[in-house]
């Protein structure tokens, strides 16, 4: 997908359906959309509204896996220091979320860019 607003749109929609269809509960579909729309937003500010990202997304049964490909390797997340509800924190207020919803995030170097990989845990499993 290119991320301009339009693909940003569907693709928190895909995701969400993505999990919840493998019978995944709601709300950790609700936090996968947010880490892959955080991390598509982070593409988009670093490498422009119609940069080509891949949004990838595997349900398991007890972890979801969000990755998010980008083409620019040298812009990596960087903490500021600041607690994220601070006044002068302008920007990283996503890794804060990163942080919370799937703990261990990491970030490869690929040969087109980088991939950010998120293992949220699925604690609320629907029965089936």
């Amino acid at each position: 997908m290119s991320a301009s607003p339009e693909h940003l749109r569907e693709m928190r929609q895909v995701v969400f359906t993505a999990v919840t269809g493998s019978g995944i509960g709601e709300a950790i579909a609700e936090s996968a959309r947010l880490v892959a729309s955080e991390l598509v937003s982070n593409a988009v500010r670093l490498c422009g509204p119609w940069a080509p990202v891949v949004v990838q997304v595997y349900p398991h049964q007890d972890h979801v896996l969000v990755q998010v490909h980008d083409p620019e390797p040298s812009a990596l997340p960087e903490r500021q220091g600041q607690a994220p509800d601070s006044a002068d924190a302008e920007t990283g207020r996503g890794l804060w979320i990163l942080d919370a919803l799937a703990p261990g995030w990491t970030v490869e170097p690929t040969p087109v860019g980088k991939q950010i990989t998120c293992a949220l845990p699925a604690l609320d499993l629907v029965s089936v």
